[in-house]
């Protein structure tokens, strides 16, 4: 799944390319994703894009009249600019954004159709598709260690849960948790203030250094190299490889559809995290997909919003 960097650099790719254009219409070719009914998706047509922003993992097309499109490409999806009127790739193109400089094609490998495009209205409606983790890139030390003690989970799950941090994934998180020298099961509340600190600089360091490596790479064209395992990450895809800080390999635990790379040396004090043991705990604290991750975040914020209006229709009224 395209994460922080990604979703950066495709943004600044795009700011590039459609700022101020006029998008002309969209062309869906997989009714599937299309998730919104209101507003209509032909109201997108005739306006200019005046914003572009990220959103968690979601990239976000501000419109005139106060109009986003919100594409959450999900594990697969990705985007390429093309010459105006471009044909939407068969078997694995999903739409066609024209505007009046080019095209911006989607596209989703494998069969599963799991990328989403919302239309909607509104700063208040765009509110609805937020998460709600934290910015590290924004915040502070004291903002991060609150965010980090509010449940106690493990650190992967913790730097994973789009509801505690902001578009970090399943590829930086290992990232992160390398450079941190921390287990990826150590619980959040097990953290002393200085390895919260050391987290918190680990997770600044890496997904600026990787914003940096993927803008260097695009090289001013639109970044069409986008993945999850990249050829110079730590420990990220690295099962058996040699860690490139201390030489020793690189270790995997595998639990449902996700997989974690660690350093047993520089991480767990050279102990190996047993399978078994570690499965039950995962399956307490890891959802198995990242479709039950997002499920869970808007459960919760589902939530928060109802006992919001329980506690507002119970109060009496206010002077």
């Amino acid at each position: 799944m395209p994460e922080l960097p990604d979703v950066t650099v495709y943004i600044e790719a795009l700011e590039a390319r459609i700022a101020g254009a006029r998008l002309d219409r969209v062309r869906l070719a997989s009714p599937f994703l299309l998730r919104s009914v209101n507003p209509p998706l032909s109201a997108a047509a005739g306006r200019r894009v005046t914003t572009l922003r990220r959103l968690g993992k979601r990239i976000v097309i501000g419109l005139e009249g106060d109009v986003f499109l919100v594409l959450h490409l999900m594990i697969a999806g990705r985007l390429h600019w093309k010459a105006a009127g471009a044909k939407v790739p068969a078997k694995i193109g999903l739409a066609a954004f024209d505007f009046s400089t080019g095209s911006l094609t989607l596209t989703e490998a494998g069969t599963k159709r799991r990328a989403a495009l919302y239309l909607v209205g509104g700063e208040a409606g765009l509110g609805e598709h937020d998460p709600g983790g934290l910015e590290v890139l924004d915040a502070d030390l004291e903002s991060f260690r609150a965010a980090l003690a509010a449940e106690n989970h493990t650190l992967k799950r913790a730097l994973t849960d789009p509801g505690i941090f902001s578009g970090v994934g399943n590829a930086y998180s290992d990232e992160i948790l390398h450079r941190a020298r921390l287990s990826p099961v150590k619980q959040t509340r097990q953290l002393s203030a200085e390895e919260v600190e050391r987290l918190f600089e680990a997770t600044r360091a890496t997904l600026l250094d990787w914003c940096e490596r993927l803008r260097q790479e695009a090289g001013g064209e639109f970044p069409e190299g986008v993945t999850a395992f990249r050829e110079g990450m730590a420990v990220h895809g690295r099962y058996g490889k040699p860690c490139p800080t201390c030489r020793a390999p690189v270790q995997r635990i595998v639990f449902a559809d996700n997989e974690t790379n660690y350093c047993a040396s520089c991480q767990t004090g050279g102990r190996l995290l047993a399978d078994r043991a570690l499965s039950r705990l995962l399956k307490q604290d890891w959802p198995r997909t990242l479709e039950e991750m997002e499920e869970r975040v808007q459960a919760g914020r589902r939530g928060v919003s109802a006992r919001s209006t329980s506690a507002n229709e119970g109060a009496g009224p206010s002077l």
